[in-house]
Formats: C-alpha cells, sequence, structure tokens
C-alpha cells in the first residue's frame, strides 16, 4: 500500500517503487480549476516533495472525476487589477517550471476536461497519458480556448502545444480557440492513449518505470524545430482571419522562434493582461462568467 500524506498542502502517495502521486483538488469547488489558493499549495507540496531524497517518479492527477483541471479562475482573473494579475501569472509560471524541471519522470494523466492552464501545467510533465473518456463514458476537451474568449494562454501554452504536436495544428488551434476531443486528438499530444479512466494510475506507474532515466522537461522550442515552427507559423497567418486575440497568439508564437520560452511567456502574459481589458474580451468574460 502507498504512504499518504495530507497536509495543508495537496495530497501526495509514495508506492514501495517511490512513484509519487500528487493529487489536484478543488477546495471548496465542486471542480478543480487553477486559482491561487491551488497553486500556492502545489507549490508548498512541491517544497515538500524536493526535500525527499526518495522519489523515482512524479504522477500528477486531479481528484475529480469530471475534469482533470478546467482551467484557470477566470472570475479570479477578471477581479484582478492590471499589477496583480501580472504577479499572479509569473506566479503560476515559476511554479508549473519546478515540475518540468524535477530530474525524475514525470506523467499527467488526464482523466477529463483539461483547459488553458489545466492543459499547460500538464503540459510541463515528459508525458501526457490521456483517457478516451470521462468517469461517465463521455468524451472530452483537452487544448486552449483562451482566444475563445478574446484572450490568450498566460503560461506557456503557445509554446508547449507545438512542442508536442504538428506546429500548423497546434499553432492554429490555439490562435482560434478551438480544443481537441480526447477520443480524436492530434498525433503526439498524448504519450499513451487508455480506454478508461480506471487504468490511468497503472499505465502511468508502468512508463515510470520504463523511462526511469527521463529527467528534467525542456520547455519551448528546441533548435531542431525550427523550421517545422516557421512553416506551421506561415501557414496559421495565411489562413486565419486575424482578431486581436489570434494576433497575440502568434506574436507569442514568433517570439519564442526568436527569442526563446521566457521571452515568449512574457509576451503571453503581456498580451493577456492587454486582451482582459477589451471590449471584446470584457463582453465575452462577462458571458462566460454569468453561466456559473
Amino acid at each position: 500500500m502507498p504512504t499518504s500524506t495530507q497536509q495543508n498542502t495537496l495530497r501526495i502517495e509514495v508506492n514501495k517503487q517511490g512513484i509519487l502521486t500528487l493529487w489536484l483538488d478543488g477546495g471548496d469547488k465542486s471542480v478543480v480549476i487553477l486559482n491561487r489558493d491551488l497553486i500556492q499549495r502545489l507549490n508548498a507540496t512541491l517544497d515538500t516533495i524536493e526535500q525527499r531524497t526518495d522519489i523515482t517518479g512524479l504522477i500528477l492527477r486531479s481528484d475529480c472525476d469530471r475534469v482533470f483541471v478546467a482551467g484557470a479562475d477566470l472570475a479570479e482573473i477578471d477581479g484582478l487589477d492590471d499589477h496583480g494579475l501580472h504577479a499572479y501569472l509569473a506566479f503560476g509560471t515559476t511554479v508549473f517550471a519546478r515540475i518540468a524541471s524535477f530530474p525524475f519522470p514525470t506523467v499527467a494523466t488526464l482523466n477529463g476536461a483539461a483547459l488553458g492552464g489545466g492543459l499547460e501545467i500538464a503540459m510541463h510533465c515528459n508525458a501526457l497519458i490521456i483517457s478516451k473518456v470521462n468517469a461517465s463514458g463521455k468524451s472530452f476537451p483537452v487544448g486552449l480556448p483562451e482566444a475563445g474568449l478574446g484572450l490568450c494562454p498566460g503560461w506557456g501554452g503557445t509554446q508547449l502545444l507545438p512542442s508536442r504536436v504538428t506546429s500548423e495544428t497546434a499553432i492554429i488551434s490555439t490562435a482560434t480557440g478551438t480544443p481537441f476531443m480526447s477520443n480524436d486528438l492530434p498525433k503526439g499530444l498524448a504519450t499513451q492513449i487508455v480506454d478508461t479512466p480506471e487504468t490511468l494510475q497503472e499505465i502511468a506507474e508502468l512508463w515510470i518505470q520504463e523511462n526511469a532515466t527521463c529527467g528534467a522537461t525542456p520547455l519551448g522550442m528546441q533548435p531542431d524545430s525550427a523550421d517545422d515552427w516557421n512553416e506551421g507559423l506561415d501557414v496559421a497567418q495565411e489562413t486565419i482571419e486575424g482578431s486581436e486575440a489570434t494576433r497575440a497568439v502568434l506574436y507569442a508564437v514568433e517570439t519564442g522562434i526568436q527569442e526563446g520560452w521566457s521571452a515568449a511567456v512574457a509576451v503571453e502574459q503581456c498580451e493577456l493582461v492587454r486582451l482582459r481589458n477589451t471590449p471584446v474580451a470584457q463582453e465575452k468574460l462577462n458571458a462566460f462568467l454569468s453561466k456559473g
């Protein structure tokens, strides 16, 4: 039986092989969303993990059977002033990068909707193992829908998605805010696909054991991918109608090609803060939040 730890952080379990499962939870919410509280508790939990010397791998899981992570808390984002939003985004970037820097293999297991920041945090892991359906037997969305709300990803999505699937597919999907469905994912997004959520843990543990030498996750475009990224960017620029959000995504992708990960994420975050104040985004955010 795995040992379990529950503090004022997040629940972790470690099995006899040293594989640690970290459970993301929604706190007092019915689904898991990335808000300041969750990111702070994740950061504290990562402190605990870094102090251990017995960990051989990490599995990132959701304790909600409806979603993996439904995205960032848009109400919280909408309520922050520009300075506060910049600080919030920068803090998330720092915390998620800690997952990518672990010297052992890391796996995110997607059992339900993984949108926006939910997919971004998952893509900081070496591997994504995705179920075709959720606990109710239904397919679910996986992607970066921010541009559909007049916004831009803010935690590296414009760089992380093209690092896993073809750049044309990734860039167009991000620039239009069109997620994929779990039963029709582009090649490369899932390291492995399973039929149901019940097998996610077993397959994730097996993947870690088979990839024990896998270390820190490289973030952003790698040198041998520049031509592919440029081609994808060219196609996107020629085929997508240019809303402000679309142009922001393409600008972030172009910055990643020319200047690398850190510069691209800085562009994402500046564009997200700017776009959040536009009439288009405010109208779409208000419509979205009114549904809740």
